[in-house]
Formats: C-alpha cells, structure tokens, sequence
C-alpha cells in the first residue's frame, strides 16, 4: 500500500484538476467554501494546497499565501495559475508548515479532505499545535473533512467519483481499525483499449470531537457545522 505522497505524487496529481471539474469550476467551488472569510489581509497558510482551490480565491479576496503541499505537480499546475497573484508555494509535508512561516497568520486552512491524510491522533494533535502557534491573536483556522467513524458498508463502499468519455475514477473503501483504506481505480482510454490503474493508501478515521479536543487543548475555541460536498467544517479561533 503506498503512502499518502506516495498516492498523490504517482496516481491522482495527473488527473486531480480533471477531479474537480477543472479550474473554473474549482475555483468557483473554493471560493465558495472561504465566502465567510473573504475579503482579508495579512497572511494566509492554505495547508494541503493542491493546484490553487482555496489559494487562488484567497489571494485575490486580499491575503498574502503560503500554499503548501507535497506535490511537484500540483504546485506547479498553482503558480501557472496564478503569475500576477501574491501566493509562495512550498513543497512540504504540512506537519512542518511552521518552519516556513515566520510571521503571525491571520488565516490557516485545511481544506477539501486533507486532515485525514494524517496518520494518527498524534499527528493530528500536532498539527493542532502549530496551527495554533502560528495563528495570529485574531486568527482563524477551518478546515474540512469526512467522519469514517461509522464506515460505508456493501455497495455503499463504491464511490463513482467522476467519469467521462477516456477516463472512469471510482473509489472503494475498506475498513481498517483506525484507517479506511482508499482505494483508487482509474479507467484510461487508449483508442480502443481501456487501461486500468489501481492505487491505495490509508485515511483516518478522524472523529469529530477528536479534532474539536485537539484544537480545543491549544486554547482555541471551536465550531462544527455541515460543510461542502458530504465533509463537516470545524472553524477555530482564540
């Protein structure tokens, strides 16, 4: 089973815009989900950036960026996009975002469904932690993510996640104790001949009381509502 980065960088950063229904619309979408937050200023940190879903908005609601991720690709597909906007990109796991970031952060996200690419409680703590580190006094934290505390079962385990006419994208989920593993099946035409890719990783069952403890813990006091497309929205502030 290959790791998280493993996962992204090798099988899902080729076709992650594909994913998302390509730059407009995921732009459209990731505005959308910060609307409460925009316009800004100061600096933002977009943790588990991608190719500029939440960075791209941010930035031209008003923040200074930091998008970090851990995918060549994925930032590279970010910075094509957005050569006349203020967003440093960093090639990083986000577990060691602090390092970079030297200033106060008026805004820190975590969005689409990356908080449980983390790989454990502790993990999850320690993200929390710098989370709160780097917040500035009248700073805020969303992020959002999917409850597998209670897992899919029998069919509803088959995920068709997006397809059209050269490629089919269906997940499979599995339980797993503490982690669901994902599994990704990608079809791909080649003229007549379909090819088929499979790739799996682990997820963590992150429950959302667990996420509110842990922000909890570093003084920060906290919100969960429903938030887009199935995923909860925790949103933290001092």
């Amino acid at each position: 089973m290959a790791t998280v980065t493993e996962h992204y960088g090798a099988h899902l950063a080729p076709i992650y815009l594909w994913m998302a229904g390509g730059m407009e619309a995921a732009l459209s979408a990731g505005a959308t989900d910060l609307a409460p937050l925009l316009p800004g200023s100061g600096l933002a940190v977009d943790l588990g950036a991608g190719f500029g879903m939440h960075s791209i908005p941010m930035a031209r609601g008003g923040y200074q960026v930091i998008a970090v991720d851990s995918s060549s690709l994925l930032l590279q597909t970010l910075r094509d996009h957005s050569r006349d906007l203020r967003i440093q990109t960093l090639q990083s796991d986000l577990l060691d975002f602090r390092n970079w970031v030297k200033e106060p952060a008026q805004l820190i996200v975590c969005m689409g469904d990356t908080l449980t690419h983390l790989q454990s409680l502790g993990e999850i703590q320690r993200l929390c932690e710098a989370v709160a580190r780097a917040l500035a006094p009248t700073g805020t934290f969303m992020a959002t993510f999917r409850d597998y505390t209670v897992p899919a079962k029998a069919e509803r385990r088959f995920i068709p996640v997006r397809s059209d006419a050269d490629r089919i994208l269906t997940c499979f989920l599995e339980e797993s104790r503490e982690h669901i593993d994902v599994h990704d099946i990608v079809h791909e035409r080649d003229g007549a001949q379909w090819n088929l890719k499979v790739s799996s990783y682990r997820k963590l069952r992150l429950a959302p009381a667990e996420i509110e403890r842990a922000l909890r813990a570093q003084g920060l006091m906290t919100e969960l509502s429903p938030g887009p497309r199935g995923m909860l929205r925790v949103v933290a502030k001092r």
